[in-house]
């Protein structure tokens, strides 16, 4: 049976998005996993996320709480609030409740990603305080690290992310992923893929 990775985002400007897509193809890379990307329910309004110019959603489904428990590990993503989770995966967290009182993540692996509008905007930290939400549900925290690659060590260009997971940066708003982003983020992917892939066959 295909381990399965589920890629849960909220991206309001496409950003998360983005970065979303490249960890699927690097979960999907690995043999035998099986990568679904998602994303959790808008709780801005329509007329106020058109006066904040956001661009329509994607055609992404939308995940429920009780999906969860299907999957054998999973990737998290979301944009910074004040170098925090936004209230929008907050809220999607939040509503994991009865998730939490049945212990039916305990042991999965999770990883974490974001973006932020400047480099001291919260690449660290909006992902450190998530951390308390994995916990909670007793899942198995999955960083990065500096495995990615040369890049992370690279200074002469402006980039995301961190040994805590893959980030990028969104202002100004036309801004699209670098390179060296997509490719932690790729990294990302594949490296929860094949550490859910042991502990799925480990059982």
């Amino acid at each position: 049976m295909a381990t399965k990775i589920y890629i849960v985002n909220y991206s309001m400007y496409g950003h998360i998005e983005k970065l979303a897509k490249e960890i699927q193809k690097g979960a999907s890379s690995v043999k035998g996993v099986e990568a679904k990307l998602w994303q959790v329910s808008e709780m801005v309004p329509q007329d106020v996320l058109e006066k904040m110019n956001a661009p329509p959603k994607s055609n992404v489904p939308v995940i429920s709480p009780n999906k969860f428990p299907e999957a054998d590990g999973f990737v998290f993503g979301f944009p910074t609030r004040f170098g925090m989770m936004c209230a929008q995966f907050k809220a999607f967290l939040d509503s994991t409740g009865g998730l939490w009182q049945q212990q039916r993540l305990v042991g999965k692996p999770a990883g974490l990603f974001t973006s932020t509008a400047s480099q001291g905007g919260g690449q660290e930290t909006t992902v450190l305080t998530a951390v308390t939400q994995l916990a909670h549900h007793g899942m198995i925290f999955v960083p990065t690290g500096y495995a990615s690659g040369n890049g992370m060590f690279d200074m002469a260009k402006v980039k995301g992310g961190s040994p805590y997971g893959a980030g990028t940066f969104a202002t100004p708003a036309d801004r699209v992923p670098t390179e060296l982003e997509l490719e932690q983020a790729f990294f990302q992917g594949k490296h929860i893929a094949t550490i859910a892939k042991k502990l799925k066959q480990s059982n």
